[in-house]
């Protein structure tokens, strides 16, 4: 086994445990994390690409990048310590067949890391396009793909400026063979290798931990604490951990005696200061090692006298974990996202339940490349990214909320869940569990994520 994986797994904690202060994982340092990526871009550079350029019938690939303006994609297959794109950066696959394998180029300044060879030398052609149309011609492609999408915004990352120069540079025969390269890049961007999942479970359980020290006295004062002094703790959390969030943490209460539940997510209340008998729901994400994470979980802040949630709200919980189930258990290799969409919500609705399906891909970015299951204001199904099937070793956000009426508090509750997980090709699980009990902020027991 290579040798930063099965260190990284020598650490790896059964991913079924009570949550812990002794649970956190080790965070790298900069350079080791650097040296873990690379290694990572490497192998799915030598592997992955080669299969899916074939899985796809295409035998040139080129990605075109300006410094700044990086193609999603591009972004991805640079080295560790490279920030951003040089100059005008031009990425080349070229597929020679099963025995020569995929030639990888950069018609570039620079060699890219160790990855990708220079094949422009600007003082022998001073042009930059004509050097890649030389390196066209020379390999004659059938079929040239380029990064444009209708439905994706992960795989539309060629500009109108590069395009242009492109199919001036190529010429009318060239240009016939331009493809769309949106499969290649969604593939490139939703499949998560063997190397990549061993480590995944691990940045997952690092978001659990700093949600359940951040759902706990330790950081929740009643009566004091609002919504917003919260949302900047898990920002300052994140950061003196010497990691970044790809969005602004979320934090809302629902209470007793307060108007439903308002299902337009356009609409956010202010800051609200943190009472006795409220519902804390928090969304949070992280990004370590090239990964994201998204996660929403929800606490309970005891009364006086109290040593346990309503039973309202844990049934409320319940409801969401079946949701839950019946969702993940319509996940099959093929089906589209609006396929599961439509069959999970009629199940759930058969079982009584009151569901709202908003699930997406998850890896390289939050709202990833891929499959995608609903959006809150679209139950209906998405043009597009719905329409994309379900592949093999991706990753999700199972992303969803159930709508149950509390006794205890004479209303409906949203219970709003969102956990890591991923799909092997048979079936999908959690990448460190799931929220099965509500978090009790003033008593702080260890939580169960089963």
């Amino acid at each position: 086994m290579r040798k930063f994986i099965f260190l990284a797994a020598l650490v790896c904690l059964p991913l079924q445990s009570y949550s812990t202060a002794n649970d956190m994982p080790d965070i790298l340092s900069l350079k080791d994390r650097a040296e873990v990526v690379d290694r990572w871009l490497e192998i799915r550079l030598d592997e992955l690409v080669p299969e899916l350029m074939r899985r796809e019938g295409i035998d040139m690939w080129v990605l075109i990048a300006r410094e700044y303006n990086e193609d999603p994609v591009v972004k991805t297959m640079i080295p560790a310590r490279w920030m951003a794109a040089r100059r005008r950066t031009i990425l080349i696959f070229s597929d020679r067949g099963p025995e020569q394998g995929v030639e990888r180029l950069a018609v570039a300044r620079y060699d890219i890391g160790r990855f990708f060879k220079r094949a422009w030398v600007k003082e022998d052609q001073p042009d930059q396009w004509k050097a890649l149309a030389d390196v066209v011609i020379e390999r004659d492609p059938k079929k040239i793909a380029l990064n444009y999408s209708d439905h994706f915004g992960h795989a539309d990352g060629i500009t109108l400026t590069n395009y242009r120069e492109f199919v001036n540079a190529v010429g009318k025969k060239y240009a016939d063979r331009i493809v769309s390269g949106e499969r290649l890049a969604v593939g490139w961007l939703e499949t998560r290798t063997e190397e990549e999942l061993v480590v995944y479970p691990q940045i997952v359980r690092i978001a659990h931990q700093i949600i359940a020290e951040g759902l706990s006295d330790a950081a929740v004062q009643p009566g004091v604490t609002t919504t917003e002094d919260l949302q900047w703790w898990f920002r300052e959390k994140i950061r003196s951990l010497k990691l970044t969030t790809w969005f602004h943490t979320g934090v809302s209460v629902q209470r007793a005696g307060s108007p439903d539940p308002d299902s337009d997510y356009s609409r956010r209340e202010g800051p609200s200061v943190i009472m006795p008998g409220d519902l804390i729901h928090i969304d949070i994400g992280i990004s370590y090692l090239r990964l994201n994470t998204d996660t929403q979980q929800n606490a309970y802040v005891l009364r006086a006298g109290e040593t346990d949630a309503p039973e309202g709200l844990k049934n409320a919980l319940a409801a969401g974990n079946r949701l839950q189930d019946i969702l993940t258990g319509e996940f099959k290799t093929g089906r589209t996202g609006n396929e599961i969409l439509k069959s999970s919500l009629e199940k759930a609705k058969a079982e009584g339940i009151r569901p709202s399906i908003y699930s997406h891909p998850l890896g390289m970015h939050g709202h990833a490349a891929g499959m995608t299951v609903g959006l809150w204001d679209q139950q209906y199904g998405v043009e597009g990214q719905g329409d994309y099937p379900l592949f093999p070793d991706t990753c999700y956000a199972i992303e969803l909320n159930a709508t149950v009426f509390v006794p205890e508090w004479n209303k409906d509750v949203r219970m709003a869940l969102e956990e890591s997980a991923c799909f092997d090709g048979e079936k999908v699980w959690y990448l460190d569990g799931r929220q099965k009990e509500l978090y009790l902020i003033g008593k702080n027991p260890g939580v169960n994520r089963q």
